[in-house]
């Protein structure tokens, strides 16, 4: 085994098979912060064989990918779809997990009515700011002392820095955000609130988010920590990136939780970074390679990504309350149609069989 892999395995994060089969990954990680993975609908339910029994063994925290964003939640103005958050909540509670429900405002996977009257008329900024904080009194309501931590807020700045001219920005204005923390914090006291963002290793977005939190904070508003998504590729952003945001978010005075955490280990048909939806390319082989499985060098470089990373976090551990994995393993990663569509990804320590990886689990014998 190469030297770098046994350093790997020192740290806590690769880990033996009959280790496993009475500690799981979040006990490597006990002493230093949560370890979550996003969960969805077949998972909560007991749909998807075996999910339940991975998430209790690997992980002390959950959050919502899908289910708690608006459309799924809220799909039409007089019609609230709490199935799933129910059960997730329920599932998060047998498990003991610190629970995270995502997201309460985004700009994406909302529907249209939400910015329009019956006519089809955008609304007023005072009609929008009623219905946003309705959706949240709802939302929130419902799993008060439940839910612990919320994404309030998602992805409101570009790359740049400059504000993303959503719908809620431009009706609202750029104090939506204030009026979303305040309304949280209102239904439910007790629980965390966080600001969540891709791409906050880049310093031109970093800056801007910790100006609008700091702004806010310096206000009265709750606002506790920022969640800098990880959705990584093999050789970018590099470390040296990513440890510059923990420290400055630090610094600021927030939590640091590394949230959406994964992997993309494909060729991408633009340098596009980050989790923009609107980024999507038409099923093509040529952008497929590794169909009928990951090849084992590439499968190398993902182990010792992964164990730099966390290398990275444990060094930092006094900084960081949360890393959460975005998917539980490869078979439900969003990877997989993003940016093109209907590839086979690889992101995650779980295989489509919800198996470790080999590359993750201790050679028998090494010494």
């Amino acid at each position: 085994m190469k030297k770098r892999y046994w350093f790997s395995f020192c740290l806590g994060l690769l880990v033996s098979c009959q280790t496993l089969k009475k500690e799981g990954l979040k006990d490597r990680f006990e002493s230093d912060f949560y370890l979550g993975s996003a969960v969805n609908l077949a998972q909560v339910t007991g749909r998807e064989p075996g999910a339940d029994s991975l998430l209790t063994l690997h992980f002390n925290s959950i959050t919502s990918e899908n289910g708690l964003k608006w459309g799924p939640v809220h799909p039409k103005s007089n019609e609230y779809n709490f199935e799933f958050g129910d059960a997730f909540v329920a599932i998060g509670e047998r498990m003991g997990a610190f629970i995270v429900g995502h997201t309460l405002v985004w700009h994406q996977q909302t529907p249209a009515w939400v910015f329009q009257d019956g006519e089809g008329k955008f609304l007023s900024r005072q009609d929008l700011v009623f219905r946003m904080e309705e959706h949240i009194s709802e939302v929130v309501g419902r799993y008060k002392g439940r839910i612990h931590g919320w994404d309030v807020v998602n992805e409101a700045f570009e790359d740049d820095g400059t504000w993303r001219k959503t719908h809620w920005y431009s009706l609202i204005g750029e104090d939506y955000i204030k009026i979303a923390f305040e309304k949280a914090h209102e239904i439910d006291p007790e629980a965390a609130l966080y600001y969540n963002d891709y791409n906050v290793w880049k310093p031109e977005k970093r800056k801007a988010i910790l100006a609008m939190a700091t702004q806010l904070r310096n206000q009265g508003v709750r606002i506790d920590g920022i969640g800098m998504q990880g959705h990584y590729r093999l050789n970018t952003p590099s470390l040296e990136q990513i440890e510059q945001a923990i420290l400055d978010i630090h610094e600021a005075g927030f939590q640091v939780h590394v949230t959406e955490l994964d992997i993309d280990v494909l060729p991408r048909p633009s340098d596009s970074e980050g989790a923009d939806l609107t980024i999507n390319y038409a099923a093509s082989e040529e952008w497929n390679p590794y169909q009928t499985g990951l090849p084992k060098e590439i499968e190398e470089k993902l182990v010792e990504r992964y164990a730099s990373l966390f290398a990275l976090f444990q060094k930092h551990a006094d900084k960081i309350s949360r890393v959460t994995f975005w998917g539980l393993h490869d078979g439900r990663s969003w990877l997989n149609n993003w940016p093109v569509r209907g590839r086979t990804n690889y992101p995650l320590l779980f295989d489509r069989n919800l198996k470790l990886k080999e590359g993750f689990v201790q050679t028998p014998g090494v010494k």
